[in-house]
């Protein structure tokens, strides 16, 4: 498989300090990959630094072409979408109007990509004209990722997706990305839940304090590893 995504050397922070520190790792066209670690490992900051969110140095491809000077809304045009932690919707605004206004430009695309995601939700669909605010937390994840996929990109990136979510739902949500990567789009999951992140990526990626520890099939990953990951040797 031909890599969709490659860093090499990134360094990322805030106020002049690292959280990232020289962290090089690809994601192939199609891959599942799992970014595991704890608290304040760097996760969510890797992830923003692909969306250009944050200040970073070293180098970033994505589909072969130099990402790491463009805007944020370049790199969302070029295929990679992103799922924020904290389930960040337009509470004011109606379930379909949240979807339309992250959907592409032609009207009849929006229409169509907004009928994919309520298929993919249906609990969405069902509440199309309420409010994102009288949503429950998990049906807002939804609309959050469903938000996401309205771009249609090749990259997803899901930052912590069951954080605050019932073990129903956040199995839920999780069935949903399996269904997502069942039709090529390459996801990077950054979650503290390593089972659940596990039981839909075949890869995982170990982060801690900023810099890459492992890299390798997930069915590999030993109790042992894992607990050093989160906890220290």
């Amino acid at each position: 498989m031909s890599a969709l995504l490659s860093i090499c050397g990134l360094t990322a922070g805030y106020g002049g300090s690292s959280a990232l520190d020289d962290v090089s790792l690809s994601l192939a066209a199609g891959e599942t990959v799992a970014l595991l670690g704890a608290n304040g490992a760097g996760k969510s900051t890797l992830l923003k630094a692909l969306l250009g969110l944050v200040p970073a140095r070293g180098a970033l491809y994505f589909d072969g072409a130099d990402i790491g000077g463009l805007a944020t809304e370049a790199r969302v045009r070029r295929g990679i979408g992103y799922v924020p932690e904290g389930r960040r919707v337009f509470a004011g605004m109606s379930v379909r109007d949240n979807l339309e206004v992250a959907g592409l430009p032609a009207a009849r695309d929006r229409a169509q990509d907004v009928e994919r995601v309520f298929a993919l939700f249906p609990d969405l669909a069902l509440k199309s004209r309420e409010s994102a605010w009288r949503l429950s937390g998990g049906q807002q994840q939804m609309l959050s990722l469903g938000r996401a996929l309205m771009g249609r990109p090749r990259l997803l990136l899901l930052d912590e997706p069951s954080l605050g979510l019932s073990p129903k739902l956040a199995d839920e949500l999780f069935a949903a990305v399996r269904r997502i990567a069942g039709t090529g789009t390459a996801v990077l999951l950054a979650e503290q839940s390593a089972a659940r992140a596990l039981a839909v990526a075949p890869r995982a990626v170990l982060l801690r304090l900023g810099r890459v520890v492992g890299d390798g099939p997930a069915a590999t990953l030993s109790d042992e590893r894992l607990r050093e990951t989160f906890f220290g040797g």
